[in-house]
């Protein structure tokens, strides 16, 4: 694909690497520490070192996506100067660079910190940066809710100490006007604050009064307008220059849904940076096609569904469906969960977007509009729509709208033509609200509800489809490796709701459902979880990440019955709700009944699952795309959502470990490494372009995956326990002529029976004898 921008002719990507390995970095693991793991990188065959943001954010920020200053690198990452090692360390490793960055939002936590919002502040629509910020600017003042009562204005304090005079609210600092704190006037901190472009309040008003766009519904992350030619450079600064500098080989891009049209902000982008490769952290709900757009593709995790649904058996969605309702008593489908969550997020967290988009139709009653455009948001089935593009799905939602709330017909009507305009403001708002409902809805509220099998409870998945065959695998990768065959394709990532590893396990389950249903049982009954729905979800937690430190588990518990937000939340904790499932967490660890019957389990899931791992990671590095590695997940990793999944990496161990060959399978994962390196490796001199079903005969043909790259074949186990069952792989063969090499066992194979090529491990790499050997 080409575009044509502002005259010029833009070729896509010239510079794709042949994998990466992603970076978390922080204050604890700077990039003067990423340029020390560089050497490694390159030994495990990993193409490209691909770093999360690394631009100036909130102190102490541990993910790096609350950039406060996008003009520079973040000093507590290591800063320039780290950014120079980084740069020399990757580039006498042979590694390309790739960086995550931003455009959606800015990080306005600590204003201090944000030059730009700091003076937004000061001067409002005044200020240089005004234009930076989706500011209602005919609805001033801008709305900081930030404080713990109403009353609490009264707690605020005026200080004088600096050059400019502050308002001060405990440990928050704001600015103030030039004037508006004269000692010749009635300057007490209360009617100073009264004369501010801001107006500090209650908290609890912000989802209803907010007066800025933000990231999804976090307040403290205000929306940045980069549809602004002006703004895009400004924001854009520093990475243009790692651009002209060539220090980067890849742009990964956060959340592109938030934007007004992502479509112009990538050719933009593609113009800023014509020879990277670039890919959009895009969801894509099933069967949904990625917009033509001048970038490589998804940040992954439509490729992670392929995979997952791949290991879970679709024979045994009865059985699990009965399993999940006998247990909660829900009866309730996924899709209606869905719904649920969506409604819940819409009427309780998005008031203010609608608000704003009511006051753009003033001529109509801004109660319905502000009805209509909710029902609106929770009838459409996929995060957004891209006008003209999508036009067909905003009609399948009015329709669907319409027929639920026939009262809201006349203001569905009268709003339709302009929600169906790309270039009015009430459609691009009505986009960017429909993503952050779906996000919040589904991945943030249903995925913590819905538990039927949770390891399908995946950002991207469906969990109300349950498992897959070969073929609609196949179909999927022929597709892939048509459209878009330098995507990423990922298994973990720093928004997964759980590692590669637990998802490897938790899919075993489907296998094994007595043995899930005695363990569930008896979780059951020596816990007392008021919400049976909870308990059997906390139940397949425990199941999914195994016996892992007691901390973790009661830290993610907290976490995840406070996002299903059913009997505690953030705001409002249920104190004897959450301990009783802190009580349940602690049974697990230290009942002896209980914590027998999860090592009975942990025990018998324990070879399936690695069988599981080590394929899924085989499949997904030589699959179409381009594959990642999420930090430490060339060992076995078995991780809960953020922030238990960027706990430290132990370097030094996957060091000693990278060059065993052959090892055999157990709990330190170096099977798992093995598999990873060789298969990186390979990537480096073959050029995978294309992707052809390798027939297989025989009686456990079903357990097998097997396709062709062009020179490697990749032959991975699926539904081991299954396969058991049958007895092993019998006489099933694969359809291949000559001799071969394995890459894994370093065997020469002739005979394609697959009982012998898999006697060793779970999958096989073959490449001809006399190519890569």
């Amino acid at each position: 694909m080409s575009l044509v921008l502002h005259g010029t002719k833009l070729d896509r990507v010239t510079s794709t690497p042949t994998s990466t390995y992603r970076l978390q970095v922080r204050d604890t693991f700077t990039l003067d520490d990423a340029a020390e793991v560089c050497e490694y990188l390159a030994a495990l065959g990993v193409g490209a070192v691909y770093l999360s943001p690394v631009l100036s954010s909130v102190e102490g920020s541990a993910h790096g996506y609350d950039v406060t200053d996008p003009t520079s690198i973040d000093a507590a990452r290591g800063g320039e100067t780290g950014w120079r090692h980084l740069v020399e360390a990757a580039r006498r490793a042979g590694l390309g660079v790739v960086v995550d960055i931003v455009p959606n939002h800015l990080g306005i936590d600590v204003p201090a910190q944000n030059p730009s919002w700091w003076d937004v502040l000061t001067h409002g629509p005044d200020s240089a940066f005004a234009a930076w910020y989706d500011v209602e600017w005919s609805n001033l003042p801008i709305t900081i809710p930030i404080l713990g009562a109403p009353e609490d204005v009264d707690l605020l304090t005026l200080d004088r100490s600096g050059v400019n005079p502050e308002l001060r609210y405990y440990e928050h600092r704001f600015p103030v006007a030039p004037g508006t704190a004269d000692d010749d006037a009635d300057a007490d901190a209360q009617a100073v604050h009264e004369r501010q472009h801001y107006r500090l309040m209650d908290w609890r008003r912000g989802n209803s009064e907010l007066s800025y766009r933000r990231f999804f519904a976090v307040m403290t992350l205000a929306g940045v307008r980069v549809e602004n030619e002006a703004v895009f450079a400004a924001t854009h600064a520093r990475t243009e220059q790692m651009v002209r500098e060539g220090n980067l080989v890849g742009l990964r891009v956060d959340h592109p849904d938030g934007l007004v049209d992502p479509g112009e902000y990538f050719a933009r982008l593609r113009e800023m940076a014509p020879g990277l490769w670039l890919v959009g952290e895009k969801i894509l709900e099933p069967g949904e096609e990625l917009p033509d757009w001048p970038i490589e593709g998804t940040s992954g995790y439509d490729a992670m569904t392929e995979i997952n649904n791949l290991f879970v058996d679709p024979r045994a969605e009865a059985a699990m469906t009965a399993l999940y309702v006998e247990h909660t008593g829900d009866e309730r489908d996924a899709h209606t969960h869905e719904r649920i969550g969506k409604q819940m997020c819409v009427e309780e967290l998005f008031l203010a977007e609608r608000a704003r988009m009511a006051r753009l139709v003033p001529e109509l009653d801004a109660a319905s509009v502000i009805d209509a455009l909710g029902v609106l948001a929770i009838q459409f089935e996929v995060y957004r729509s891209y006008l003209p593009d999508g036009a067909d799905l905003l009609d399948e939602a009015l329709a669907k709208a319409t027929e639920e709330r026939p009262d809201l017909v006349p203001t569905l009507d009268a709003l339709s033509p302009r929600l169906h305009d790309a270039d009015d403001e009430l459609a691009q708002r009505l986009q960017q609200l429909t993503g952050a409902v779906m996000a919040k809805g589904i991945e943030d509220t249903a995925f913590y509800r819905y538990a039927r099998l949770i390891g399908l409870n995946e950002v991207g998945g469906n969990p109300g489809a349950f498992g897959s065959g070969l073929a609609g695998f196949h179909d999927a990768q022929r597709r892939r490796q048509d459209r878009l065959p330098h995507s990423m394709t990922a298994l973990s990532t720093h928004d997964t709701k759980r590692s590669e590893d637990v998802r490897a396990r938790l899919a075993v389950l489907p296998e094994v459902p007595d043995r899930w249903a005695e363990f569930a049982t008896t979780f059951g009954q020596k816990t007392s979880i008021p919400n049976p729905q909870f308990g059997y979800f906390l139940a397949q937690t425990l199941v999914g990440v195994g016996l892992v430190e007691r901390e973790r588990l009661h830290d993610y518990a907290e976490k995840a019955m406070r996002e299903a937000a059913l009997d505690t939340t953030w705001t409002d904790q249920n104190e004897a709700f959450e301990a009783a499932v802190h009580a349940a967490v602690d049974a697990a660890c230290d009942d002896p009944e209980l914590n027998a019957a999860w090592c009975r389990l942990d025990s018998a899931l324990q070879e399936p699952t690695w069988s599981n791992a080590i394929s899924a990671k085989l499949v997904q590095l030589t699959m179409p795309g381009i594959p990642d590695v999420y930090q430490g997940t060339e060992l076995l990793d078995f991780s809960l959502v953020d922030p238990d999944n960027r706990r430290p990496v132990d370097f030094q161990q996957r060091r000693d470990l990278l060059n065993q060959a052959s090892p055999a399978l157990e709990e330190t994962g170096a099977a798992k490494m093995w598999v990873t390196r060789q298969a990186l490796r390979l990537r480096k001199y073959l050029d995978f372009d294309s992707y052809v079903e390798v027939p297989v005969s025989g009686a456990a043909a079903e357990h097998l995956i097997a396709f062709d790259r062009g020179g490697a074949i990749t032959l991975a186990t699926r539904l081991p326990i299954g396969l058991a069952t049958l007895g092993g792989w019998g006489d099933t063969r694969i359809d291949l002529d000559g001799v071969w090499h394995d890459q894994l066992t370093g065997r020469d194979v002739e005979n394609m029976l697959v009982a012998d090529l898999l006697d060793t491990y779970p999958v096989a790499l073959l490449t001809p004898k006399t190519n890569v050997g």
